[in-house]
């Protein structure tokens, strides 16, 4: 079930009324809400249903048994119990992810050194949202032990793990941001409501109108078969792969914090002008800021972070971004990338450390086009099905003889707005949000609907799926 389409505006509307139609029972408004969670995620593929319960239920379980151990006396078996959850959640993870791909790779070094077989592949169908939900597990198991978080009821670690806003593509919501508001009961005001019908209608334009035709018109048959492509197709579809990516991803993180915001829930924001970013580390701070502050967290300062010298930081950056990269899929060219973003935050911190003294500092304007070099070159690896396809399309960037095909002016057009919109700044969206909140009910419907109508009179043929479905 996509947002930009009918179905789920039908579904959302239902769900809006319901449960907001209870009142005095906090309880039966959360059970109505994981019902309605489960009939989304249902709506893909009702056998992943049960995987969903299984997962909140070893959680829960292992977050109840954690938190009754005295910290002083059973540190052994609390760490225990910590390590059996971490593993559970990865084994989910892994199974349905990587499963596959490592027998791939068994199969492949067998045959190089003489023994050859057929691997028994099991063609697994990847849980749309695993690594959402699986990381938002582990992040409870870990809050629960280090002491951050008290250990929740079942119907909240449930709705936390279930919650379909949230649940398919992020902002990986933590424990501590949501369950202390399944705690009350929400109370939705005319700013909630102003703010989220803004963003909803904001991703959805982003999404059907800017990536939806970037993706088929010129991205997905440009990637398909570079060699098809003209120099001039492959540098724009590169361009346009990096707008589309950002107005997809956004898109669905701003849709699912204004549906949030209507059911009166709170959620981070997830994305903040990452190509206006100099440094790497910065872009880090601006995009997907829900994972890459999980992974910070989680698993950087794991590893040691900055706390055992210089070149152990370089070596836990390069080891999370590698890992980073994997956990968005089983392939080489998701390593490539994060490997790529691993080594220049580590350059960055090795530059930062030992420039010369009096050397200029980079502009910022320089600054930004760097990294937005860098970061575009990424995408490619990013987007590539392979490492030679995208070695490949690399070297049709600066050369090729086919004649262009797919590059036109409303491809130009729609990446030149798409960037300006990027650009935008947030106390423009804000205004609009207080001029939204002063408007009657029945006027703030009819502009609202009137939007919708003309989004999906601009729109192309169909919905392109979110990209991050599939991770």
């Amino acid at each position: 079930m996509l947002f930009p389409t009918l179905t789920f505006g039908l579904f959302f509307l239902a769900v809006y009324s319901v449960t907001w139609a209870v009142r005095g029972s906090n309880e039966w408004r959360k059970i109505l809400l994981l019902l309605a969670s489960w009939i989304f995620y249902g709506a893909w593929d009702w056998r992943f249903v049960a995987l969903l319960i299984a997962s909140a239920i070893i959680n829960w379980g292992l977050a109840g048994l954690i938190a009754g151990m005295p910290e002083e006396e059973e540190v052994a078996r609390r760490k225990a119990l910590l390590m059996l959850g971490v593993v559970a959640n990865l084994a989910i993870l892994g199974f349905f992810k990587y499963f596959d791909f490592f027998l791939e790779q068994a199969g492949e070094l067998l045959g190089a050194i003489g023994f050859a077989r057929d691997m028994p592949l099991l063609q697994i169908v990847l849980p749309v949202g695993v690594s959402f939900f699986t990381f938002q597990g582990m992040s409870y198991l870990i809050d629960v032990y280090k002491k951050r978080v008290p250990a929740a009821p079942l119907l909240d670690i449930t709705l936390l793990m279930s919650f379909f806003p949230h649940l398919v593509a992020g902002p990986i919501v933590r424990a501590s941001d949501l369950i202390p508001q399944f705690r009350e009961t929400p109370r939705l005001d005319r700013g909630m409501v102003a703010m989220g019908l803004l963003l909803i209608v904001w991703g959805l334009f982003k999404k059907a109108v800017i990536a939806s035709e970037l993706s088929v018109g010129l991205v997905d048959p440009v990637f398909f078969d570079p060699s098809a492509h003209s120099q001039m197709d492959l540098i724009v579809a590169a361009y346009g792969y990096a707008i589309q990516i950002y107005c997809d991803f956004s898109a669905y993180s701003d849709m699912a914090i204004g549906l949030a915001a209507l059911l009166g829930y709170h959620f981070p924001h997830n994305f903040n002008q990452p190509y206006r970013a100099a440094s790497l580390q910065d872009f880090w701070r601006r995009w997907h800021i829900s994972l890459s502050s999980w992974l910070r967290d989680y698993l950087y300062i794991s590893l040691g972070g900055s706390r055992r010298g210089f070149m152990r930081q370089c070596a836990n950056l390069l080891m999370t971004m590698l890992i980073g990269g994997f956990w968005h899929g089983a392939k080489w060219t998701f390593l490539i990338w994060g490997g790529l973003h691993g080594s220049v935050l580590m350059l960055e911190r090795i530059w930062a450390r030992f420039r010369p003294a009096g050397w200029p500092t980079v502009p910022r304007w320089l600054g930004i086009l760097i990294t937005f070099h860098i970061v575009l070159l990424g995408w490619i690896f990013f987007r590539a099905e392979t490492f030679d396809g995208a070695i490949f399309y690399i070297r049709g960037m600066a050369g090729s003889d086919a004649a262009s095909a797919v590059t036109t002016p409303l491809a130009l057009a729609l990446i030149l707005f798409g960037m300006a919109i990027h650009f935008t700044p947030h106390h423009l969206a804000q205004g609009i949000a207080v001029r939204l909140r002063n408007m009657s009910a029945p006027a703030l419907g009819l502009l609202v609907g009137a939007t919708i109508l003309i989004v999906d009179a601009m729109r192309f043929e169909g919905v392109a799926p979110f990209i991050y479905y599939q991770f």
